[in-house]
């Protein structure tokens, strides 16, 4: 990874954040449940709404279950984002690498991806919400959803081997 993050990752792993998660008994153990919590929510939230998206289940109205995975998603992203951050800082050194770079890509590209499907394509719902077909450019974001949330949590997970 870059060789200029080396310093702020020094800093943020020797810093009080860094030194209590690493040293604590109880903080890394619990910020890594955390993470599990919140990868389980919004994955398994996306998947859902993306097998939807895809084809599955047609006779559920997309509107529907977007009003009550959507927040669902929201929740455990904001989990993932503070406990990947506690985690980050207490061995942000050893885990700059191409893996995380990715990790890092993945994640970018399934909240841009998300942004762009809520803000471009999901106000025209109500043409395809039940009983029809999602319109192709609907199942290529959820194709790339699916994509970008299981290429950063397979990264996530090499990130403790590589």
């Amino acid at each position: 990874m870059h060789a200029w993050l080396l310093p702020w990752a020094r800093w943020l792993e020797h810093s009080d954040l860094g030194t209590a998660i690493r040293t604590s008994l109880w903080l890394y153990p619990a910020a890594e449940v955390g993470h599990l919590l919140g990868l389980g929510v919004l994955v398994g939230t996306a998947v859902a709404f993306d097998l939807r998206l895809i084809g599955a289940a047609r006779g559920l109205p997309v509107d529907g279950l977007a009003r009550l995975l959507l927040p669902c998603a929201r929740l455990g992203f904001g989990l993932l984002v503070v406990t990947g951050l506690l985690l980050f800082s207490a061995n942000a050194t050893t885990l700059l690498s191409g893996v995380f770079a990715a990790k890092l890509g993945a994640i970018t590209l399934g909240v841009v991806n998300a942004s762009l499907f809520h803000r471009g394509l999901f106000p025209s719902v109500a043409e395809w919400n039940i009983g029809m077909p999602s319109p192709v450019p609907v199942r290529l974001t959820a194709i790339i959803s699916l994509a970008s949330w299981t290429t950063a949590l397979v990264c996530g997970r090499l990130l403790a081997y590589l």
